[in-house]
Order: C-alpha cells, then structure tokens, then sequence
C-alpha cells in the first residue's frame, strides 16, 4: 500500500477526485453550522454568549493535535522507507497545524479572559498547546535552515517524530496535573457532558473544520509536488548548462 501512494502521479490522481469532494463537504458543513453554532444555539447558563467561542476553539485544539499526529506518522513513514509522498505530506502538514494551533491559543486567550479574568495563565494545558505550536515552527525552520534537501527531511523527521511525545501530554494535563481547563466534556467513557444544543453544533463545526483541514492538506500537498518537480527540472537544465 505504501509503495502505490508513494508515486507522485497516483497521489495527484487520487487528489485531483477528493478535493471536490472534501471542499464541497466543508461547505456545507459549515453553512450549517455556522449559523447554528452563532445564532440559534442556546447561551451557557455561566458562560453566556462567550461560550460560543468554543464552537471554533474546541475544532481548532482538536485539529492542532490531528495535524500534528499525521505529521509524525508521515515523518516516521518517511524516515523509515523514503516515500517522497508521505514527505511531501509533511511539509504540506506543518503550516496548517501550526495556523490550527495559532488559532487555537488565541481563541482560548480571548476566552479566557473573562473566564479565568486572564488573557494567559501558566496552565498546563495551554503551556504543552503552546509547546505543539513551537514544535511546528520549529519543524518548519529546521527544514528552511538546511540547504540539502534530504539531510533537511531527515532531521526535521526525527524533531517531529520526537515531538510525538507531547500529544498525550496535551489530552491528559487536565488529568495529571492541577489545572485550570476544564476536563474532558465530549469524549468520556461515561459520555459527553455537554447538552445536545450545544454539543451538535460543536460536532458539526469540528467536522467542517476536519474537511477543511483536508482539502487544504491536499491543495498543499500538490503544490509541493510541483515545486519539487520545478526545483528538480531547474537543477538538470542547470548541470547542462542551460541559462533560465
């Protein structure tokens, strides 16, 4: 399976079909969820009408953590066999999830702030979110800094594979340590706490969000294939010295 998705013209093939597909989808989804999750769902009872910052906070943390979790796969797909494709992914990957995580630090700051009456506290939480959004600017810079582009992909391989550790500390501080964030209140072994009126909407915003999410990932993920093929035909004309 993965020597037939590493060939850069069955990737484009197979993009070029669910691109449609997944921009249709997260239209929809969020035509119907923005206004359900704005307008007509009900204020929190202690919250009021700043709780509908979650409605894009929540998909935006969840999203961070996806997009970081299908970086270290595709670095360590890429690491190990040299699929181009799933470093190709990669690269595609890393700006998304840290816009994700962007967003989602500064929707929990505006929502903190009169929550917690603080823009930013050291909250184990926030601090390891801002850690995941470190990690991906550092991926990024690793791979900016170094000239050769196949010693660049190994080294920020290894950073994202090794940052892999921090997910797990991002889902269980709450848990592990005295936090301020609240706890859990969607996936529980003993069910979402969150009310229907609320908790639909958030569905439906981190679906459109997961949609849109993939759709960029795939428009990515085709251009970086151009420009490798770009760089690469520029470089043959070059050792044949041929001026551009």
């Amino acid at each position: 399976m993965w020597s037939y998705f590493a060939n850069p013209d069955r990737f484009d093939h197979l993009a070029r079909r669910a691109l449609p597909i997944c921009a249709g989808v997260s239209f929809l989804l969020f035509a119907i969820g923005l206004p359900w999750a704005l307008i007509f769902s009900p204020p929190d009872y202690q919250q009021s009408e700043s709780v509908r910052i979650m409605y894009v906070h929540v998909p935006a943390a969840w999203l961070a953590m996806f997009a970081y979790a299908g970086l270290g796969a595709s670095s360590f797909v890429y690491f190990v066999w040299r699929h181009n494709v799933a470093d190709v992914a990669a690269q595609a990957i890393a700006p998304l999830g840290a816009a994700f995580a962007f967003l989602c630090l500064v929707t929990g700051s505006l929502w903190g702030k009169p929550m917690w009456g603080a823009w930013w506290v050291w909250d184990a939480r926030l601090t390891s979110m801002l850690v995941l959004f470190l990690l991906y600017l550092g991926y990024m810079a690793l791979r900016g800094a170094i000239e050769d582009e196949k010693l660049a992909a190994r080294s920020a391989a290894i950073l994202a594979m090794a940052g892999l550790v921090n997910l797990p500390i991002i889902k269980f501080s709450v848990d592990w340590w005295n936090s301020l964030h609240q706890a859990a209140s969607v996936f529980r072994f003993d069910g979402p706490t969150i009310d229907a009126s609320q908790l639909w909407p958030l569905l439906i915003m981190a679906l459109a969000f997961t949609f849109l999410y993939l759709t960029l990932t795939l428009m990515r993920m085709r251009t970086v294939i151009v420009e490798k093929r770009a760089a690469s035909l520029e470089r043959r004309l070059e050792a044949q010295g041929v001026n551009l």
